[in-house]
């Protein structure tokens, strides 16, 4: 499959959807994710570590991850079955779906939160693996958000306020996995068993073209692979499921997660599959904590700070991606306390240096920094420098790329002189992390 790979192949018949990544979405350099569902119920999980950093083998019965409990409590012995067991008397995962009223949600004010960060796109689950759809998806036989639980079209809701807002709007779509649809074992390793039969296959491709007609999505972003079965073309196949979007859709984008098919841009996750972050056409994706869903265990040491916030977003976008920043909503429909005090101080820095970021591009003739942390976008013709230092800001500029006489901050003046290789500037700002820009020398 494509996701994580560092050199998948398109089969020859899905290389006709090639296109130039579209300007929108390259110049984007913010997304907000959303994970919500059943799961937000219990909203339970260790938070043991990043993906990419938690031992392989300890991963599956560990999972940091609250959306992937209705898993974890199959798994014989695991911490989850046995919260499961203590607290809810090991009653069944669909108990959780009444039990998900989401009395609280109002989308508007969630996607007000979410533009003041300045993302330019907006990504809700539409479907996790837990098989719950989060519409009256075609063929769920009421095991659906509209006949159960809310009783609400939340993906309705969710693309009116995002549109409202003026941002692109994505759906997720978990077609990998399916853990009500395909009965199979709990994943406890690697080479668990997956979804691949042609029943499954039709089933998912009804839901994304359901999704399509009613939605038209500017982001189609898959979740760990596509059914085997329907990647060979067909009436019912991704390639057709793809040639409806991109006709409904010219200039929408899809992931990197369909399995061994076609994709607009490659996605890592975490600390796991870092090496796909080449180019100009990649993504990374993260909870503001170490689990997507909402998780009760964790607590402030867990979380990313809106500087630590910062920080991701400008190195990101200072190595030519996007990042996708999630939020895991409580089962009520808020947003966490911890997690929109993140966005919102996101937001904050963004409004003073946000041109720092969107629409930036990296600058490779300038070397990034560690400590103190430094690092460096562009956008036509002024270059930008990011850090945390405070006070005499010192910029290594070996080349003399940069005018000293153009340093500002945002639109103010500052004062910059040369010593030697190295650019100083005396900056008062509070302000951590700072942006520092000048213009490229004639």
């Amino acid at each position: 499959m494509a996701m994580f790979q560092t050199d998948p192949i398109r089969p020859a018949e899905y290389r006709g959807f090639e296109r130039p990544l579209p300007e929108w979405f390259r110049s984007a350099a913010l997304g907000i994710f959303v994970h919500w569902g059943p799961y937000s119920v219990p909203a339970w999980a260790e938070p043991t570590g990043e993906l990419g950093a938690v031992p392989r083998e300890e991963w599956y019965a560990h999972n940091p991850y609250a959306e992937w409990y209705a898993n974890t409590i199959r798994i014989k012995g695991s911490p989850a079955q046995r919260h499961q067991q203590e607290v809810y008397g090991g009653a069944p995962y669909d108990d959780f779906l009444d039990a998900w009223k989401a009395e609280e949600f109002d989308a508007e004010d969630v996607l007000a939160v979410v533009a003041a960060t300045g993302a330019g796109y907006f990504v809700p689950t539409t479907k996790h693996h837990d098989g719950v759809t989060l519409w009256d998806a075609p063929a769920t036989d009421g095991r659906n958000t509209v006949a159960r639980g809310p009783h609400r079209d939340l993906v309705a809701e969710f693309a009116a306020a995002t549109r409202a807002q003026g941002l692109r709007f994505g759906v997720y779509y978990s077609g990998g996995l399916d853990w009500h649809f395909s009965n199979l074992p709990p994943i406890d390793r690697d080479d668990a068993p997956a979804p691949d039969d042609v029943a499954y296959a039709e089933y998912a491709h009804d839901h994304v073209i359901d999704l399509i007609d009613r939605y038209r999505p500017d982001i189609l972003w898959g979740d760990i692979r596509w059914p085997k079965a329907g990647i060979e073309p067909g009436p019912k196949s991704l390639a057709h499921a793809f040639r409806t979007f991109y006709d409904a859709v010219p200039e929408g984008v899809v992931n990197d997660r369909w399995g061994e098919s076609h994709w607009d841009f490659r996605t890592s996750e975490y600390v796991h599959g870092t090496a796909v972050e080449v180019g100009e056409a990649w993504e990374n994706c993260r909870g503001i904590g170490l689990s997507f869903g909402h998780n009760r265990n964790e607590s402030p040491e867990h979380l990313l700070s809106a500087d630590a916030a910062v920080r991701l977003l400008v190195d990101v976008v200072s190595r030519g991606g996007n990042l996708l920043l999630n939020i895991g909503l409580e089962a009520s429909g808020r947003i966490p306390d911890a997690q929109r005090q993140t966005l919102e101080g996101l937001g904050g820095w963004n409004q003073r240096f946000g041109h720092a970021a969107f629409g930036a591009r990296p600058e490779p003739r300038l070397q990034p920094l560690d400590e103190p942390w430094l690092r460096w976008t562009r956008t036509d013709g002024s270059v930008h420098a990011v850090t945390d230092q405070r006070g005499s800001i010192r910029l290594p500029d070996p080349e003399g790329l940069l005018d000293e006489a153009t340093a500002r901050i945002g639109e103010k003046p500052i004062r910059a002189s040369r010593d030697g290789d190295t650019l100083v500037v005396e900056a008062a700002d509070s302000a951590v992390p700072v942006a520092v820009s000048f213009h490229l020398r004639a």
